[in-house]
């Protein structure tokens, strides 16, 4: 879970080859919107076991479990049958880093879903009202 989790959250390079981007864009649009909200779910689901967010999560060890078999079969479709062949010829031209880049793809679509939704974009934006306006003016000048 940690290597997917750390895979899904690092910053995408420009500079994978044409298979890898190839398979992130076959692996994006093999997903519908529950499976983009269900692959964040995981992410959140993981990340509320960091030391300092776990007080504040409800999510169960059963949750995690169950979402981790989700997961499972929802990567092994999207590797062995949705995009079989452009899997095949990334990892051959690209090896592991092709499938890194691909699902890196994969986890920003994730978390683009979550993002459209108003309410997750309100709370974000919340912080805005604590900014110190003289300061942040002073900058932006």
């Amino acid at each position: 879970m940690l290597a997917m989790l750390t895979i899904f959250m690092m910053p995408i390079h420009t500079h994978a080859n044409q298979s890898a981007q190839a398979l992130g864009t076959c692996l994006a649009d093999a997903l519908n919107g529950k499976e983009r909200k269900e692959l964040a779910k995981w992410i959140y689901f993981g990340m509320s076991r960091h030391s300092t967010i776990k007080q504040y999560s409800k999510v169960t060890d059963a949750d995690i479990d169950n979402m981790n078999k989700y997961i499972g079969r929802l990567v092994t479709r999207l590797l062995t049958a949705d995009c079989s062949q452009i899997a095949s010829k990334a990892i051959k031209e690209g090896g592991a880093s092709s499938v890194q880049y691909a699902f890196r793809v994969v986890g920003q679509v994730a978390m683009q879903e979550l993002m459209r939704e108003k309410s997750v974009t309100k709370a974000l934006g919340e912080f805005e009202t604590y900014l110190d306006k003289e300061k942040m003016n002073q900058v932006l000048k």
